[in-house]
């Protein structure tokens, strides 16, 4: 990333970076809040908390982590991301074509669909901190604003996703779907094209 080659970072650069980070956690809680479920303020903060737990956490790992695990990590993190959010987004898709009831019972904010989701979205957030700790950025600020960014967009994505899942059901679980798998795609799509 340019942007963090300075020697030091100001406070508006890091919220600008912890923007960039977050609009997958908004997209991703946009397409969740569209699965047609009934909502609760629990699952709403608890999507909302592990994506910026995970976003604040792998910042600060990558900032632990340094430039010794910056090459094992960049050889395949854009396969990993794939691979989750293809997974989570091919769920929604096959949910989308199943009966109501049966929708009803698959909650994404919980298990293995929240893990996975937690941490395909945030393995930018490594390379990240990887960065924070060549420019000697104060790596607690960092996390931090890097996390509540983070959560402040999820829980938007999510009641908007929400809004817009009662208005057209069915279909918008399936538009969210297909949006986790495109963005796996361009995920996966610009470290092999080096975008």
């Amino acid at each position: 990333m340019r942007l963090l080659e300075t020697t030091r970072m100001n406070s508006w650069e890091i919220l600008l970076i912890a923007l960039g980070l977050a609009m997958d956690c908004f997209a991703v809680s946009l397409g969740i809040g569209t699965n047609g479920m009934k909502k609760t303020a629990r699952m709403v903060l608890r999507l909302a908390f592990h994506f910026g737990l995970f976003q604040g956490g792998m910042a600060f790992i990558g900032w632990l982590a340094g430039r010794q695990i910056a090459g094992l990590i960049s050889s395949f993190d854009h396969w990993l991301a794939f691979f989750l959010l293809l997974w989570v987004g091919g769920r929604m898709v096959i949910g989308s074509t199943k009966q109501e009831e049966e929708c009803r019972k698959t909650d994404p904010t919980r298990g293995g669909s929240l893990v996975a989701l937690s941490v395909a979205t945030s393995i930018d957030a490594l390379a990240v901190g990887l960065s924070l700790a060549i420019v000697d950025g104060s790596i607690f600020i960092s996390s931090s604003i890097i996390g509540l960014t983070s959560f402040a967009l999820s829980v938007s994505g999510y009641l908007l996703g929400d809004k817009l899942g009662c208005r057209f059901g069915k279909r918008m679980e399936l538009l969210g779907g297909l949006l986790l798998i495109g963005i796996g795609i361009r995920v996966l799509l610009s470290h092999l094209l080096g975008t």
